[in-house]
Formats: structure tokens, C-alpha cells, sequence
């Protein structure tokens, strides 16, 4: 691919990353809408759940397949391929007329949205090949998140107070349709000289561990964890782990490549996606119903509450993106993990949710940590990897976090529905009982510790693999793609 002029970067950089706001937007504003679709399908929290997580999990499942597709018969094909199958999926669900429907158009929508984000980000490393220039670019991608965290909530609450929680789907359509035509006009095509060929038993195996596992969590709080259901689910998701593992490990080009984890940085940011995304999904989904169920706020004012949140990941994420291209990972992953454990333990040990003061600062410290996160994450799958393998490195950490968003709602969802059904129960715009909200607060602490345990993680990880070893780990992992070894000969080579 030719070299771009500095203004055609930006414009393609601008292009990417409408396509981050769709999805991205689509995620906060559906969000604050739960209560009202709660009412209006008469779904219970583990049907919210499945809102959202029959997005994740799809999206999850497919992302690294389509970012092989997009290194094999070109990225902007795939990204245009995935605008039209997302705002299509976007206009189905406005028009689903019950809750079994929605969850089904959710997933048409991630079809679509597996198309865009990991493909974008391939193209956006393809187009800005200058490690710094590529970082502050992945800093502005993730501002985008910042600035969807900002916007939906009270985008969000807007539509579902004025018109009502089915107009949240339509903001996606004009969008959609925007970035389609700007994709045609301005971004260039490329591809992989020499693409991976598909691995359509990996893909099954990633879908059977993702999908039992994830309604496993779910379902587990209604069923009881001894279901043979839940039990069975739960062994399946187990066996098809380990088959997975054995399986990529022998192919020569398997969905899965396991030289990229003999990079310590790769492995860390994957992780750390992990945690980041796990914790940003069940804060979300926790605090649309404290807001909205426990306080009594409608859709609008609970998403003014999250402001302070979407701001500070919105001003944080740019800056981190600065920092990484300036000082490498390790100060925006501290400070991410920092911030992120002291929002959990804050609200678990502190019970910072009974004044103003402390759920405002609460909210601030969480968002200062997200924002602080995203760039990091990136950059560090990508950077040290051959260009040739960017769609795959960009997918693995995608997939990443979508896996962690799912987790993240599946396992606290599942904490609050086992221990605050009655402060579930309240009604919208209307405050529960001191005694509901008392249960709400109590089943929510565990939820706490688990997010707090996210952002521990992330402060080690920030410690361990961003040092002069880590690097190294790297450059070997960087070696094993360029001497083009076959996967299963990499593990006698491991060690940098």
C-alpha cells in the first residue's frame, strides 16, 4: 500500500473511528434503556443480560475470524461487509417485538459489528506504520470510547424519555450509512501477502466454549448451580477449552496462533483486556439499575450521574494514547490499575453509593482508570508484530474484550440476581424500599471486590510485562512469524 498524504491518514483515522462510535454508542445507550425494556418486554435481569451479552459473546466469537477474512480478501471489503450487516441488524432490532426477537437481532448487529473494530484497527495500523504516530492514533480511537460513554448515556436518555427505548437502535442507521459512503470514497484497500486459511473447526470450538460458559454464569442464579444443565454447560465449556488448546497448537495455521503469547506484552494485554472490559461491563450494568431502580432516577439523570465518568475517560484516553506513544505502556497501566481497584474498594469496603460525594468520586476514579487502559491495550498487541499479521494481533485483542464485557455482565449480573431480586424488582422512576435498596447495596459488594480484583490485576500485569524481558519476549515472538515456524515447533523455543 502506498504511502497516504498526512491529511488522508487523519481523514481514514476519522472514518475508523465512526465506526467505533456506532458500536461503541450502541453498547452505552442500550445500557440506560434496560429498565425501560425490562418493562416494556417483561424480561427479568438475566433476559437484560442476554440483551447485551448475545452481542458480546457473537462478537466475541467471530472477531478473529473476521479479522483473517479481512487479511485475506481485503479489510475495507470485510469493514464495508460489516456497516451494512450492522446497521441492517440495527434497524431489525427497533422493530423486535419481544425480548426472544431482540436477542436474536442483537446478534445479526454483531455479526456486522465483528467486521469493524478489529478490521479498522488493522487498518489503521497499516496506514500509520511510525510507532508514535500509530499511538497517538490509537489514542484518538480510544477518545472515541470516551466520548460514547459521554454521549449515550444521555443520548440514550433523551430517546427513551422522549420517544421511547426503540429510537436508541436508530441513531445507528445515518451513521451506518455515513461511514459506509466515506469508506468507498476515501479508505484504501490492502491485505496480507500471505493470509491465514480458515479454521472453521477452531471457530466452532470458540463458540461452544464462549456460549456455554457465558449461560452458564447467567442462568446458574434461576436454575440452581447443581442444575444438570448448568453442570453439563459447564463441562462442556471446560472440554472444549482443552481440545481448543490441542487442536491450535497442532495446525499450521490455526485461528488461535499461539506465537503470539510467547510475547509477555501480547499476553499481558490480553489479559489485561480481559479485566479492563469485565470490569467496565458489569460497572454498567450495575449502575444503570442502582441509578435507576435503587435511587429512582429516570433514564435521563442516570445518565447525567455517569457523566463524570464519561468525561474523564473521554479527556484520559487521548492523553494515555500520548504517553504510550512517549513512554511506553507500564504509566498508563499503573495508573489504570490504581484507579480501577480504588473505585472498587471505595464502593465495597466504603459504601461510597450512600452520599453524592462518594459516588461521584467513585465514578470519577473508575473513569480516569478506563480511560487510562484502552490504549495500552492496543498498542501493545500490535506494536513489535509483523504488519502482515495486524488484522489477527487487533482481533485477539478485541475478542479479548468483548470476552471480558460478556464475563463481566454474566458474573455480576449473576451476583445480583441471586442476592438483590427485590431491589431488582423495583419499579422505574420510582425508589425502592430502604430495606430493597439495603439488599441491592449488600448482593452489590461482592461485585465491588470482583472489580476491585480486575484493576489488582491490571496493576500487576502493568509491573510484569512491560520491562526490558518483556520486550525481548517480543522481538522472539516477532522472529517466530518472521521465520515463518510452524506453530506447533514454537514451544522448545519459548523461552526468550
Amino acid at each position: 500500500m502506498r504511502e497516504l498524504s498526512h491529511r488522508r491518514r487523519m481523514l481514514v483515522l476519522a472514518i475508523c473511528c465512526m465506526s467505533l462510535l456506532l458500536v461503541s454508542l450502541d453498547n452505552t445507550v442500550l445500557n440506560v434503556a434496560l429498565p425501560s425494556i425490562r418493562s416494556d418486554l417483561h424480561a427479568s435481569v438475566s433476559g437484560m443480560q442476554w440483551t447485551i451479552d448475545a452481542y458480546t459473546l457473537v462478537l466475541a466469537a467471530l472477531l478473529m475470524l473476521s479479522g483473517s477474512t479481512a487479511d485475506r480478501v481485503g479489510r475495507r471489503r470485510t469493514f464495508q461487509t460489516g456497516l451494512v450487516i450492522f446497521t441492517l441488524g440495527s434497524g431489525l432490532c427497533s422493530l423486535a417485538p419481544n425480548l426472544e426477537a431482540l436477542v436474536i437481532f442483537r446478534m445479526v448487529q454483531a455479526i456486522g459489528g465483528s467486521m469493524l473494530n478489529p478490521v479498522a484497527m488493522s487498518i489503521i495500523t497499516n496506514v500509520f506504520t511510525e510507532p508514535r504516530e500509530r499511538a497517538r492514533a490509537i489514542g484518538v480511537w480510544g477518545g472515541v470510547v470516551g466520548i460514547s460513554m459521554a454521549a449515550g448515556p444521555i443520548v440514550g436518555g433523551l430517546l427513551v424519555e422522549s420517544i421511547g427505548w426503540r429510537s436508541i437502535f436508530w441513531i445507528n442507521i445515518p451513521v451506518g450509512l455515513a461511514a459506509l459512503l466515506l469508506t468507498a470514497r476515501y479508505v484504501p484497500e490492502s491485505r496480507a501477502p500471505k493470509p491465514r486459511r480458515a479454521d472453521p473447526i477452531g471457530q466452532l470450538l470458540v463458540i461452544a466454549v464462549l456460549g456455554t460458559l457465558t449461560y452458564a454464569i447467567i442462568e446458574a442464579p434461576d436454575r440452581g448451580w447443581d442444575s444438570p444443565l448448568i453442570a453439563t454447560c459447564a463441562a462442556i465449556a471446560a472440554l472444549g477449552l482443552l481440545t481448543l488448546i490441542r487442536y491450535e497448537r497442532r495446525r499450521a495455521e490455526p485461528l488461535i496462533d499461539v506465537r503470539f503469547f510467547h510475547s509477555a506484552p501480547f499476553s499481558g494485554a490480553t489479559v489485561v483486556a480481559v479485566c479492563a472490559f469485565a470490569a467496565l461491563g458489569g460497572y454498567l450494568f450495575m449502575n444503570t439499575l442502582y441509578l435507576q431502580d435503587v435511587r429512582g432516577l429516570n433514564a435521563l439523570h442516570a445518565g447525567l450521574w455517569m457523566l463524570p465518568m464519561a468525561f474523564m475517560c473521554f479527556v484520559c484516553a487521548p492523553l494515555s494514547g500520548r504517553l504510550v506513544g512517549a513512554r511506553g505502556p507500564r504509566p498508563s497501566m499503573l495508573v489504570a490499575g490504581v484507579a480501577i481497584t480504588a473505585s472498587g474498594v471505595l464502593f465495597a469496603v466504603f459504601d461510597a453509593q450512600a452520599s453524592d460525594a462518594g459516588l461521584l468520586i467513585g465514578y470519577v476514579l473508575f473513569g480516569l482508570g478506563f480511560g487510562m487502559v484502552n490504549a495500552p491495550i492496543t498498542n501493545t498487541a500490535v506494536s513489535g508484530m509483523p504488519r502482515t499479521q495486524a488484522g489477527v494481533a487487533a482481533a485477539v485483542a478485541s475478542t479479548s474484550r468483548q470476552v471480558g464485557q460478556s464475563l463481566g455482565v454474566a458474573v455480576i449480573g449473576a451476583v445480583l440476581a441471586a442476592g438483590a431480586a427485590s431491589a431488582a424488582a423495583g419499579g422505574m422512576g420510582h425508589a425502592a424500599s430502604p430495606a430493597a435498596a439495603a439488599s441491592f447495596v449488600d448482593a452489590a459488594r461482592p461485585a465491588w471486590w470482583i472489580i476491585a480484583a480486575c484493576g489488582a490485576v491490571i496493576l500487576l500485569l502493568g509491573l510484569v510485562t512491560t520491562g526490558r524481558w518483556a520486550e525481548r519476549t517480543t522481538r522472539h515472538a516477532a522472529a517466530l512469524f518472521e521465520e515463518g515456524a510452524p506453530t506447533g515447533q514454537t514451544s522448545a523455543n519459548a523461552k526468550a
